[in-house]
């Protein structure tokens, strides 16, 4: 039986320790997305592929996929970059890593929030490169404690966001969602329709997937339905927000502010955004800290040690 691995990103030390105790594998030298000829060829060849975010397993790559491949191991709880339903049609599995995530994530989302909120970046810059003297009126930023938290998106991040604010920082929280959370709603969470969230919200998260009905999810009409002083963020994807209109609400200060972790077509940002001061860009590092980065590589082989003793990948994804 073919077990052999094609990894596409070099992932954390342990992880790749571990993956060579249960296999034979092989990981791009460099530190770069594999190409798609580099993806054709592991479809053909390898048993596994465990594939990144910028890894755009379409329905191409699927469809020369060789008989030894069986599993797409997606190193994140995203999956909107394989062809998932390609993939099922040719007996494919494949699998992400929810749950090991879920609070750097929305940890992430935090300090997004908070760095807009209180206008941390121009006051690093400030420090760093000019002189300061305290005043009644100086860089004032907006107050979170007790404040409405809008949160798009209630899945376990969304809730854990929630929770977050509720129990942290008294906050009240509404969700928009296509279910009701109870664990939201327990924390006196409110459900509400989009448009209400956003009229409501001092701050608006975004926790959702990207599907055909949430792209461009938020755009120009959206952005003109929150508070002036209102603040977005998303750690979700980009396109679920239309870069475009938000750099133009945030230069109109239709919005007070933004923090984003996710863009539309990374690794490329709207240029409008980069001149723009009230808003802070990250580069999409939600999951990234040491614990979480090598959690998520034991899923992956979880899921790959499963396949190999001809099993269903512990996380496989369905469509």
């Amino acid at each position: 039986m073919n077990r052999k691995v094609f990894v596409s990103r070099q992932m954390h030390n342990t992880v790749m320790r571990l993956l060579g105790n249960i296999c034979e594998y092989d990981v791009n030298s460099d530190d770069r997305a594999a190409t798609h000829e580099e993806l054709v060829n592991a479809a053909k060849n390898y048993a596994v592929m465990i594939t990144m975010l910028n890894d755009n397993i379409d329905a191409d790559i699927i469809n020369q996929a060789g008989p030894d491949l069986k599993l797409i191991a997606n190193y994140g709880v995203g999956f909107n970059n394989i062809d998932v339903e390609a993939a099922q049609a040719k007996g494919i599995y494949v699998s992400n890593t929810p749950d090991v995530l879920t609070d750097a994530t929305a940890d992430l989302a935090w300090t997004l929030l908070f760095a807009a909120a209180r206008r941390v970046i121009e006051g690093d810059y400030i420090v760093r490169n000019e002189s300061f003297l305290w005043a009644p009126k100086y860089l004032l930023g907006y107050d979170v404690t007790g404040k409405t938290i809008g949160i798009i998106g209630a899945g376990r991040i969304g809730e854990n966001m929630g929770k977050k604010a509720a129990l942290g920082f008294n906050m009240k929280v509404l969700y928009y969602g296509r279910h009701q959370s109870l664990a939201l709603e327990a924390l006196g969470g409110k459900r509400t329709g989009l448009e209400e969230l956003l009229e409501r919200s001092d701050f608006v998260s975004i926790h959702l997937p990207l599907t055909p009905e949430t792209r461009h999810l938020i755009g120009a009409n959206e952005l003109e339905k929150m508070k002036p002083d209102g603040i977005l963020i998303n750690t979700s994807r980009g396109p679920v927000v239309d870069e475009k209109a938000l750099a133009d609400a945030l230069s109109r200060r239709v919005i007070a502010g933004a923090g984003l972790d996710v863009y539309e077509n990374e690794p490329n940002v709207e240029p409008a955004l980069k001149g723009l001061k009230n808003v802070v860009l990250l580069p999409h590092v939600g999951t990234g800290t040491f614990g979480t980065r090598i959690e998520m590589g034991k899923v992956v082989i979880r899921n790959i040690e499963a396949v190999f003793a001809g099993k269903e990948p512990v996380n496989m994804v369905r469509v």
